[in-house]
């Protein structure tokens, strides 16, 4: 007896929820983009001064996470500001993706729920409201 054997391959959506957490870096990245475009040296400086120098990326981290970011269809390179001038070069600009701002968005709310449990076990204090 001979047979035809067939595969039937489904593919899921992916989802923000199917996603695994975002790496530190990778969350900072796409947080640095949440309201503007910005080039490498940009998206460095943002996330220094945003993580009180506790996170530095280095170029070659960066540049390897904005190229596996963007495969990933989290950020678009961008077309510079008009008027923009470099020192020398032509510097990348980068933007987020709409699905990239679900996928950050989603890993702000799974740090918020963090959050909340210190907060209820009361290892910190909730922020004053004025």
């Amino acid at each position: 007896m001979s047979g035809v054997y067939g595969f039937v391959y489904t593919l899921r959506p992916m989802t923000p929820d199917s996603l695994p957490d975002l790496s530190p870096q990778w969350f900072q990245i796409l947080l640095a983009l949440g309201d503007h475009d910005l080039h490498g040296l940009g998206i460095t400086k943002e996330v220094f001064d945003r993580t009180e120098g506790r996170m530095h990326l280095w170029p070659g981290m960066l540049y390897g996470a904005l190229k596996k970011m963007a495969r990933a269809g989290l950020i678009d390179e961008a077309a510079a500001p008009h008027g923009f001038t470099a020192a020398g070069g032509r510097p990348r600009f980068y933007r987020i993706t709409p699905y990239g701002r679900r996928v950050c968005a989603a890993e702000a709310t799974r740090m918020a729920r963090f959050v909340d449990a210190a907060r209820s076990k009361r290892l910190i204090k909730r922020p004053r409201t004025t």
